[in-house]
């Protein structure tokens, strides 16, 4: 997972005149220099000082932010009760923060469940293996494991193609070092721009849809410049693949009972949650508990397969459920709520008047996209939708693209590049993606100007 953002948000808002008015708002946004917001927002900083020493300290990145989230809290609630004499704003605004985040939590959680799901079936193995025992030289892999990449994690997160496909990547390269860097890096910044063009492809697409800044369907004109993202810097990484293949490896994986139908049952529920929210006007949840109805009648049938079979222990739904990643999810749990007891101290309204302001809202968001290489993208887009700016819809789209794509500019700047930094046995490492981070800047500002360019 990326790191994170208001701190750094400081230290980009412009002096003079920006400052002076942002200063100068409404009684609430000025909370945020005042000693409670500074102390908020310097607890805020020490969590994720925590979270990313995360590995050093082997210290879940869940602990730290749900622990800053409630003394953020604490002193909001405080000083709402007993310093400004509102003592409903704080449980008010609180209120708010966890409703949004439950809304999201249920649908990763489905989501999450499904992969999971088909997991445990062996659809990715099978994947993995067909590809593995085919006889492809070297840039044909980099290619086909690029593609793939980057139409798989339209539907599923960047982390979850990533490690799929570093799978095939590992089997068949042979020990060739150079090109598991390369691949490493294509797969990356192909899973990155893959989810950025569908609803369902990252945390932050996902965010700005359901807070109903674009429709499920406008997303689809990212595709050609998040398209661009990934084939500048794939067509340069391109010429310094090694020549010849990688010798042949017999590999076989079955999916098992059920495999193919989970997998078919997960297009189906994406195509009820689509349908739910443009006709019936139901929010995305309620497509997705559709899913996890049919999802765990499903696993009613596989056990009962198991059953019949004689296995000691037939498959349980419940159990791939319990298997999600809560780590991450009660990460972003403390995350947004962090962000959103700021929010209430007047940080976002500061930050946005400071940035959005001063820079306009195209070289805002461009600065928010290339900050997400650092800090996690998701607070940035949750910051991005609590400050509210007044952007058009091509802005919307532009923000949403940046943030998507702007963490493949270092390999600690998402998810995927993280996880892949883990299975590489040191062969993927920060500064080998570092020497091709000018490649993968040019293709952050071809998109950036294609999505422009398209928005006139």
């Amino acid at each position: 997972m990326r790191r994170t953002l208001p701190a750094l948000l400081l230290g980009l808002l412009p002096a003079g005149p920006a400052l002076a008015a942002a200063t100068a708002a409404p009684a609430r946004a000025s909370l945020a220099l005042q000693p409670v917001g500074l102390l908020a927002l310097l607890v805020f900083v020490l969590a994720y000082a925590l979270v990313m020493a995360e590995e050093r300290l082997r210290l879940a990145k869940s602990k730290p932010v749900m622990a800053a989230a409630a003394i953020i809290w604490l002193l909001v609630a405080g000083h709402s009760a007993f310093g400004d004499g509102d003592p409903m704003r704080a449980p008010e605004a609180f209120e708010h923060v966890f409703l949004e985040f439950a809304e999201l939590f249920f649908f990763l959680v489905v989501a999450m469940s499904f992969v999971g799901a088909m997991a445990e079936r062996n659809v990715f193995e099978a994947l993995r293996a067909q590809l593995a025992s085919r006889r492809l030289g070297y840039r044909a892999l980099f290619w086909l494991t690029g593609v793939i990449a980057f139409f798989l994690s339209a539907a599923l997160d960047n982390l979850t193609t990533a490690l799929v496909m570093s799978g095939v990547i590992l089997a068949v390269s042979a020990g060739n070092a150079r090109f598991t860097t390369l691949a490493f890096i294509n797969l990356v910044v192909a899973a990155n721009a893959g989810g950025a063009w569908c609803a369902f492809g990252d945390i932050t697409t996902l965010m700005v849809w359901q807070a109903k800044r674009v429709e499920f369907f406008e997303f689809f004109s990212l595709f050609l410049p998040s398209l661009v993202n990934w084939l500048v810097p794939a067509l340069l990484m391109g010429m310094a693949l090694p020549k010849g293949a990688p010798p042949p490896r017999a590999d076989e994986a079955d999916v098992k009972y059920g495999g193919w139908f989970a997998c078919a049952l997960f297009a189906l529920t994406i195509a009820i949650t689509v349908s739910a929210r443009q006709w019936l006007h139901m929010p995305p949840v309620f497509g997705m508990l559709i899913g996890l109805a049919m999802l765990k009648l499903q696993g009613w049938f596989i056990a009962r397969h198991e059953r019949a079979d004689g296995k000691d222990e037939p498959y349980n739904i419940f159990r791939v459920i319990a298997r999600a990643e809560w780590d991450t999810l009660l990460f972003f749990y403390g995350v947004l709520a962090c962000v959103g007891g700021l929010a209430t101290l007047g940080w976002m309204q500061l930050a946005s008047t400071g940035l959005y302001g001063a820079w306009g809202n195209t070289g805002a968001n461009v600065a928010m996209g290339l900050l997400s290489a650092i800090v996690d993208n998701i607070p940035i887009m949750y910051a991005v939708l609590r400050m509210n700016p007044a952007m058009d819809h091509g802005q919307w789209l532009l923000i949403t693209l940046a943030c998507g794509v702007g963490g493949s500019l270092l390999s600690v700047g998402s998810a995927a590049g993280v996880a892949l930094m883990g299975v590489s046995r040191g062969q993927y490492t920060f500064f080998g993606h570092l020497r091709w981070s000018w490649a993968i800047g040019l293709g952050y500002a071809a998109s950036i100007a294609l999505q422009r360019a398209m928005s006139a």
